[in-house]
């Protein structure tokens, strides 16, 4: 250590002008540059090699109370410059150079920076992570059905409401899980474990690109664990009409006018699934032939699905108002489809426009005091998906083939082997049996209207 008088005073630091470099000792120096600039150095040996260590500006403000923090910012005072050189002192007496240390430690700052940002990056939301597994699914799924199921499902207020409150995926717990899965889990179990099973995929997705760690929170088992376990309710077969009833029923749908009821009397007719109807389109029809093709990305099944079409049924078509594309509408309508059974307003019907059709009329049956339109097994109002099951249940009866009858709704018959060889869908032999169903959707017996209420 130097003796005192060979140190620098806060004064002399203060005023001295003169470029150069003045000792404080034990390797500090004040240096003063040409334009009057001053800033500290630390001088020292290593290795052979005499070397300067630049430490910052000086701070001439030092002892002034007036002056602000942030011009104080980034320099040294004195003993500030004092206690610094000390620390770079003792590392050179171990042998290690402070301009080496520096850049190490400037280093291993960069990529501790870096690699903080880098997690910081992977850190995702859980609408983030939801919507790439979303588009995921897309990419995999045919039925158009399906995708907006994934769509709904992950996007439901429900699950928002707690999952996508603002916090980061790895922040969320399997009781935030649990919370968000509480009303479904309760009041509709079936949708419940769908659901879970759907936030469980982004969760899957979340853990392969290192935005959540650990177990996955939405595994059945640990849902259980918090919420118990699910109550299923016997599943029930949707409610149908007894194929005797069906003649009546069809005498009154063909009374009422309106989109909705003539792609009902063609979804009975064809016994097509509803969204199958809804989605058909005039490209689709070959009146000449009497087929529809379904394209395979509008099947459950995800195949092109093949329908004769009796004579009522292409009767029923050539009736049917085609919609003209009107080009003050702009390109967007021109892009519509062209659909068989558009909705008022352009677009697509509604599956509740159907169901809101069946229920109407059976309205209409018990204000007359008759029995309407219901399924005597379960007393339930008929459902539109439930006339395929009437359309089966006739075909059972009058000796139609197990195996022609599933193709006609669209089922897959036999193993997979036993489809692979198979080189015929039977259209031809179904075209009898469409007709024959066609016929009996037209005859009324004394059995089949609606039995008179007590």
């Amino acid at each position: 250590m130097v003796r005192g008088s060979k140190r620098l005073s806060a004064a002399k630091v203060r005023t001295v002008k003169r470029p150069g470099f003045y000792s404080d000792g034990d390797g500090l120096y004040l240096q003063v540059g040409p334009a009057g600039t001053k800033s500290w150095v630390f001088r020292y040996t290593v290795g052979g090699q005499r070397r300067g260590h630049g430490m910052g500006r000086v701070n001439l403000s030092e002892g002034h109370a007036q002056v602000r923090p942030e011009e104080r910012q980034g320099t040294l005072g004195l003993a500030e410059a004092r206690d610094e050189a000390q620390r770079l002192y003792t590392l050179v007496r171990r042998g290690i150079d402070p301009i080496e240390d520096r850049y190490e430690t400037q280093q291993a700052a960069a990529t501790a920076k870096l690699a903080a940002k880098a997690a910081e990056d992977r850190r995702k939301t859980f609408a983030e992570c939801a919507e790439v597994v979303i588009a995921q699914r897309e990419k995999k799924l045919r039925n158009d059905k399906s995708k907006k199921q994934w769509r709904a499902t992950l996007t439901h207020e429900k699950i928002y409401a707690v999952l996508n409150d603002g916090r980061k995926i790895d922040e969320l717990t399997k009781h935030d899980v649990a919370k968000a899965l509480k009303w479904h889990w309760e009041k509709v179990p079936t949708s419940a474990d769908r659901f879970r099973d759907r936030i469980k995929a982004v969760f899957t997705y979340a853990k392969a690109i290192d935005a959540y760690a650990g177990n996955n929170p939405a595994e059945k088992t640990v849902i259980e664990q918090i919420l118990g376990e699910q109550k299923y309710e016997a599943q029930t077969k949707h409610p149908a009409l007894p194929h005797k009833h069906i003649g009546a029923f069809m005498a009154e749908l063909r009374k009422h006018q309106g989109t909705s009821h003539r792609a009902l009397e063609f979804g009975i007719l064809t016994a097509a699934r509803s969204g199958e109807v809804r989605g058909a389109t005039w490209n689709e029809i070959d009146m000449t032939a009497k087929l529809w093709t379904i394209p395979a990305g509008r099947m459950k099944a995800g195949r092109e699905h093949v329908v004769t079409l009796s004579d009522d049924a292409v009767k029923l078509l050539q009736t049917l108002p085609r919609v003209k594309r009107d080009s003050q509408r702009g390109k967007q309508a021109n892009d519509q489809p062209d659909y068989m059974f558009p909705a008022a307003r352009g677009g697509q019907l509604s599956d509740m426009a159907l169901t809101k059709a069946v229920r109407d009329m059976h309205e209409t049956e018990t204000k007359a005091k008759r029995a309407g339109w219901v399924d005597p097994k379960s007393g339930r109002v008929a459902v539109v998906h439930g006339f395929r099951s009437t359309f089966r249940d006739w075909t059972a009866e009058t000796g139609y083939e197990r195996d022609m009858a599933e193709l006609a709704l669209a089922h897959d018959v036999g193993s997979a082997v036993e489809r692979a060889y198979r080189r015929t869908d039977m259209v031809e032999r179904r075209r009898h049996m469409m007709q024959d169903w066609a016929d009996y959707c037209t005859k009324i017996t004394a059995s089949s209207g609606a039995m008179a209420l007590d």
